[in-house]
């Protein structure tokens, strides 16, 4: 297999599967969590950084005004998905939570639309009303709005077009982003008393103290994948990730999956697929052109 293959599809299982760690901590509230996510994090990223050579430069960019505004943005953002997506796994919502990342690219055609004033094609717009579609079903059978699955894909949306306005590599963006929630982090951890460290026992510690690791390694995975492959293999490769917490939320938690619910993703799936079809198209199209 390509190298750069091998590292977007190890990347994508890890955070399919990410559901398998934290809920080994689903005894810790979720905002203990994040804040151990963002604390670990810090100090993994610090050391990597200063391992490469580049902590000095990162440092240099973070206290540029505009920089240090956009890291703010994307930082909350990203803490949002974070708590979200650990309180979902924690609480039996891991299928409505893959739901979201199914509706991710969806909604980041949504924002090109409506915040960049992005045209889209034919079958940008099926996708998009075959989701609305499919939303609308599950908005019906559950008597109110998927909440999780909102939150999830509108947060790493906002995350998305918010680093877009900053050149900055994944690394040092992941940096940036924890060093910025690291004081909340670090008053939480002294208010709440360690953030439940120490209080369900080693096991449980172990598992928060992983946080940093099972935060960063993905993300080094899939920079490093990002350089190797096309951007349509990188997009792609996407859909491993929700689809595996689909699979772990039914197969491993035993969340139930009725016929509504599932219609609703089949109605998702099948613009996903309109999207990806016409994107292949596209590719070839331009391969022929270019004579390749």
């Amino acid at each position: 297999m390509n190298p750069g293959l091998a590292a977007a599809v190890a990347a994508h299982l890890i955070w399919g599967v990410a559901g398998l760690y934290w809920i080994q901590v689903a005894q810790v509230p979720a905002v203990d969590i994040v804040a151990h996510r963002v604390l670990w994090s810090l100090l993994l990223l610090v050391m990597l950084l200063g391992a490469l050579g580049r902590l000095r430069g990162t440092l240099a960019q973070f206290l540029t005004l505009r920089t240090f505004l956009v890291i703010a943005t994307s930082a909350a953002a990203q803490a949002c998905n974070w708590g979200v997506f650990v309180w979902a796994i924690t609480h039996d919502r891991a299928a409505e939570a893959s739901l979201g990342y199914f509706l991710l690219p969806l909604v980041n055609v949504a924002v090109g639309v409506l915040v960049l004033r992005e045209r889209i094609d034919r079958a940008q717009t099926i996708a998009i009303l075959l989701a609305v579609l499919g939303m609308c079903m599950l908005v019906a059978d559950m008597g109110g709005l998927p909440l999780v699955a909102i939150s999830v894909s509108i947060s790493f949306g906002i995350y998305t077009l918010v680093r877009k306005l900053v050149h900055i590599g994944a690394i040092e963006g992941l940096a940036m982003e924890v060093a910025f929630l690291a004081p909340a982090a670090a008053a939480w951890l002294w208010l709440s008393g360690g953030a439940s460290f120490g209080e369900f026992g080693t096991r449980a510690d172990l598992f928060l103290a992983g946080a940093g690791v099972i935060t960063t390694v993905p993300l080094v995975l899939y920079v490093a994948a990002s350089h190797r492959l096309a951007l349509t293999a990188m997009g792609l490769t996407f859909y491993i990730g929700p689809t595996c917490q689909l699979l772990v939320a039914i197969f491993v938690f035993g969340e139930p999956l009725n016929p509504v619910q599932l219609g609703s993703f089949m109605l998702v799936w099948l613009g996903l697929a309109v999207i990806i079809a016409d994107t292949l198209r596209r590719y070839r199209n331009v391969r022929v052109l270019r004579g390749d």
